[in-house]
């Protein structure tokens, strides 16, 4: 008998993820949603059991074959899950979906669908919405056939059923047969939407298989390794605002870099860096609407309306909120125990200087590809850049958000002399007014910085900052933003040793933390899995090509079934750390791009 009350957590990489570009919600391979935020990325859990117990909320569907094979797929092309049981009595799949609306500000619409495609088997069902990160008591009530979940001051939730329900512990749940042919719907959504109807769920699937099929089509990418590729685009836009255009970091909270440690950060948020990145992915595959929609965001944050421009934050709400107050849910004991299970991320109060340089280098590319940049957009880039000349040569925490000591950080002056650099280029390219000779200055006395006080002479390779020894996984993208020649000995050197000391088995490390505990924090994280795709494309272009297919079809193997990347890897290569990860899908892709055309003997030029 199935014991839904008691189910233990699964691991990280023991999920899928649906989604409809408003919220998303992970699916385990038990089939049970045991994380989901609604009715935004950013707003409180209501199934929150991954990183606590049932009791935080799940909802469990499941078949009672206890000696059955389970597999996820996904839907091809889509981003709608199936689960499957294989035994030898029965085979049972249970197709889940956040439906794509129409309209852009229609509450999401979970819907769940179970079927019997042999055999026969009984089917428990328990839905335990817990409001408000499980803090909220939620009460729970039957209302014509469905079930109505309220809490005081947070949003009623319905569910309606195919199969009648009843109430244990507010919670619903029914218990059914199927035989071969039969089905079951679910239908969860706000508590006075009228498409809660479990009898209309057809047109929903079909409306978005619809839209995501005829998404993806549109990207350009041919080469090897597609279906991944598409599947790391289908992850970005799954994490993109529908509505507003923002691009989030990751789908979850809470979730750890390291097993039982304190590593546990927030990234349903939107930060530059990662968003500007991605901003590129999505270009490379011809993807240009989402990159002109994410632009079209970042100028109200650079803007505040009024032709005034404001000082930049490193991440932001999906609304463009700044005010993101870091605390403990101290009632969750956390994935695996690790605590404190934190909300909100204090590092929007962060100095970050690489930011400049992600930012304007999303703002050459799109002006380059997609919208024209404006005349008031071009006069506030004139005031970012010229900020970025006078602060250029401060210390901050750098792009790995150090809670410890601020210094003089390599990837920080690389990516301030990328916003100088590409600022010039878009100015001569679109024949737009800037100062020219205080710019070019300004390059210059970046690049001297950087090659004067970064370039370790004993060690014979570059630095991480300014009176360190010790090497980077940033410094991987020098070469990628073209500050150096990826063949120039110099790099080489620096390439080889991030390869003795940061590399393992194709599983790239940001930094160690061992000896000098930089970051602030107790405990070492695991390997970062952007910077073990950034690795892969570095040997390439280095014209190292048979070694980086090998590295690269390793990495691919690390993904798990569904083809989606957490933030980390532990030893084993298992995740570790929010998931899916932005910067890990879009860095496949760029890895992906690049190593294929190498492979293809077609000529690799770099475009910024």
């Amino acid at each position: 008998m199935v014991d839904l009350k008691n189910e233990p957590q699964s691991a990280i990489d023991a999920h899928g993820i649906i989604g409809d570009m408003r919220s998303a919600a992970l699916v385990n391979d038990r089939g049970s949603i045991d994380f989901f935020c609604w009715p935004e990325f950013d707003s409180p859990s209501i199934f929150c059991a991954l990183l606590d117990t049932p009791d935080a909320g799940t909802f469990q569907l499941t078949p009672d074959l206890p000696n059955a094979r389970r597999e996820q797929i996904y839907l091809p092309d889509t981003n709608v899950l199936q689960t499957r049981w294989l035994s030898d009595d029965a085979v049972v799949e249970i197709t889940d979906l956040l439906a794509i609306s129409d309209e852009v500000d229609d509450l999401p619409l979970l819907i769940r669908r179970v079927r019997m495609v042999s055999g026969q088997a009984p089917i428990h069902l328990r839905c335990a919405v817990r409001h408000d990160y499980a803090r909220a008591s939620t009460h729970a009530a039957i209302d014509q056939g469905t079930v109505c979940f309220s809490a005081a001051g947070q949003p009623g939730l319905r569910l309606s059923s195919s199969h009648p329900l009843t109430l244990d512990d507010n919670a619903a749940v029914a218990s059914f047969t199927l035989y071969q042919g039969e089905g079951a719907e679910f239908v969860l959504g706000g508590q006075d939407d009228e498409r809660v109807d479990s009898s209309c769920t057809d047109l929903a699937l079909a409306h978005t298989l619809t839209f995501w099929r005829g998404w993806i089509a549109q990207s350009n990418y041919r080469g090897r390794w597609r279906e991944m590729v598409n599947r790391s685009a289908l992850a970005l836009k799954l994490l993109t605002s529908r509505k507003h255009g923002a691009i989030i970091a990751a789908a979850t909270f809470g979730l750890p870099e390291t097993p039982g440690g304190e590593r546990n950060w927030d990234y349903r948020y939107t930060w530059v860096r990662d968003a500007s990145f991605t901003v590129y992915a999505f270009m490379r595959l011809g993807f240009v609407d989402e990159a002109n929609a994410y632009m079209r965001w970042l100028r109200g944050r650079v803007s505040d309306g009024c032709g005034q421009s404001r000082k930049i934050k490193i991440l932001y709400g999906i609304d463009g909120r700044q005010q993101l107050p870091e605390t403990h849910l101290d009632h969750l004991c956390g994935h695996g125990g690790a605590t404190p299970v934190r909300i909100g991320n204090a590092a929007v109060e962060q100095i970050q200087l690489d930011i400049y340089g992600e930012l304007m280098d999303a703002v050459y590319l799109v002006n380059k590809y997609g919208e024209a940049i404006s005349h008031e957009g071009w006069k506030h880039t004139v005031e970012v850049v010229d900020q970025v000349c006078e602060i250029w040569n401060r210390k901050d925490v750098g792009i790995w958000e150090m809670r410890g000591e601020q210094h003089h950080f390599l990837h920080s002056r690389l990516m301030c002399w990328v916003a100088l650099d590409r600022a010039i280029r878009l100015a001569s390219k679109r024949s737009l007014p800037a100062p020219f000779a205080r710019w070019d200055q300004t390059r210059q006395a970046i690049y001297a910085d950087i090659w004067s006080q970064f370039w370790n002479e004993e060690r014979g390779h570059f630095v991480q900052h300014i009176g360190s020894t010790a090497l980077d996984g940033s410094m991987l993208l020098m070469p990628l933003v073209r500050f150096v020649a990826a063949t120039d000995p110099r790099w080489l050197s620096t390439l080889e040793a991030i390869q003795d000391s940061l590399v393992r088995d194709g599983m790239v490390y940001r930094y160690r933390n061992d000896d000098n505990p930089i970051d602030g924090l107790q405990g070492t994280e695991g390997a970062f899995t952007a910077c073990s795709f950034w690795y892969v494309e570095c040997l390439a272009r280095a014209g190292q090509v048979e070694k980086a297919h090998l590295e690269f079809e390793q990495l691919l193997r690390y993904a798990n079934p569904l083809g989606l990347y957490a933030e980390e890897f532990d030893n084993q290569a298992r995740h570790l750390g929010n998931t899916p990860q932005a910067l890990s899908h879009l860095a496949l892709i760029s890895a992906a791009c690049f190593l294929d055309r190498k492979l293809s003997g077609e000529k690799t030029t770099w475009q910024p």
